[in-house]
C-alpha cells in the first residue's frame, strides 16, 4: 500500500537572531545533543546508563554584502551575559509557508566567527561569514 507523505526539504527555513536580518543566513544546521554514558561495575560485567546531556555547537553561513553590512551585524557586545546572549529560533517549513517545525535555542551566543577568504580569481561567489552558535539547550517546540 501506498501511505503519502511529504517530505521536509532542506531549502525551507527562517532562522531568527537579533541583530541578523533572517535573508542573510545563508546555511545552518540543526542542532543535536550528545549523552555522556555513565558506567556501573556490577560484579564481573559493567552495565551502562545514560547520562548528562550537552548540546552540540550549530554552525550557520551569512552572505556578507555590503548594506546591511553583515560583519558589523555579528561583531556584538560583550560584557554580561544578558549583552551577548540570546534566543534563537529556527523554523522548518512546509511547501505551503506553514511552520511544521520549530527550534528555540537558549543563551545562544557566538563561539566563533569566520569573515573567510578573499579571492581575486573568483568572480562568482559573494563573500560570506561562518559563525559558530553555543547555546545552553534548545526546545522543539514541535
Amino acid at each position: 500500500m501506498f501511505t503519502p507523505f511529504e517530505p521536509k526539504t532542506k531549502n525551507r527555513y527562517i532562522i531568527y537572531i537579533e541583530g541578523i536580518p533572517a535573508y542573510l543566513i545563508k546555511t545552518a544546521n540543526r542542532p543535536s545533543i550528545a549523552f555522556e554514558t555513565i558506567e556501573l561495575d556490577h560484579i564481573n560485567v559493567k552495565r551502562y546508563v545514560k547520562g548528562k546531556g550537552a548540546w552540540e555547537e550549530l554552525e550557520i553561513t551569512l552572505y556578507d554584502p555590503i548594506v546591511p553590512s553583515g560583519a558589523q551585524a555579528v561583531t556584538g557586545r560583550d560584557g554580561y551575559s544578558d549583552f551577548y546572549k540570546k534566543d534563537v529560533t529556527i523554523n522548518v517549513l512546509g511547501p505551503v509557508g506553514d511552520k511544521v517545525e520549530e527550534w528555540t535555542l537558549k543563551g545562544t551566543w557566538i563561539v566563533n566567527a569566520n569573515f573567510n577568504d578573499l579571492d581575486w580569481s573568483n568572480t562568482a561567489d559573494p563573500a560570506d561569514i561562518t559563525l559558530t552558535l553555543r547555546y545552553d539547550y534548545a526546545i522543539l517546540q514541535f
